[in-house]
């Protein structure tokens, strides 16, 4: 059977030591603890003092010609401005009248029975029976601003439905005349 050696542990403190004392001899090596910085010195400075220039007197019989005619200056490329401009408006053009044109593009409505175009007609119709119901009601009143604006609104909502009627567009027509039925809650009398 061979003979295997068993390993040995060494001992880590002189690894340690050796170091200690490998730094120590660094710090002792390098100085550091015994050089201090030198001391600004004075020495090259020396005190001078100023020289002062000689006084020498000019005569004025040497002084040279000067012009006081002013330059002539550049002309300018526009003339000067009294006024602010006028702002330039163009004419408003004159109104012609409006002709309702014909709508050449085709409408894309889903088809309905005539049952249900005649139930439909009474419901718009009975949405803008109500909105002009409650629109009546204003008449008399003296309204604000914001009830002018919800007023005009109103018409405009229930124009539109009747158009679309005409049209047989039945579902904007419904929405339009929905429309103008809910704002004109607005002047329904509360209960």
């Amino acid at each position: 059977m061979p003979n295997i050696p068993a390993p040995s542990y060494r001992n880590p403190r002189p690894a340690r030591g050796v170091l200690a004392l490998v730094c120590g001899g660094v710090l002792a090596c390098s100085g550091c603890f015994a050089a201090k910085r030198p001391a600004p010195s004075l020495g090259a400075v020396t005190l001078a003092h100023p020289v002062a220039p000689q006084f020498t007197e000019i005569a004025l019989t040497d002084a040279p010609d000067i012009s006081a005619e002013a330059p002539e200056l550049a002309p300018s490329l526009a003339p000067p401005r009294k006024a602010p401009a006028r702002p330039r408006v163009a004419a408003a053009p004159a109104r012609e009248p409006t002709v309702a044109e014909e709508n050449t593009e085709p409408i894309i409505a889903p088809e309905v029975t005539d049952a249900q175009a005649t139930a439909a007609q009474a419901a718009i119709q009975q949405s803008l029976d109500v909105a002009e119901h409650n629109l009546g009601l204003t008449k008399g009143m003296t309204l604000n601003a914001a009830q002018q604006d919800l007023v005009s609104k109103i018409l405009g909502f229930e124009d539109s439905a009747r158009e679309a009627m005409k049209n047989k567009d039945w579902q904007r027509a419904r929405i339009q005349a929905k429309k103008a039925e809910v704002l004109s809650q607005e002047f329904a009398p509360q209960q």
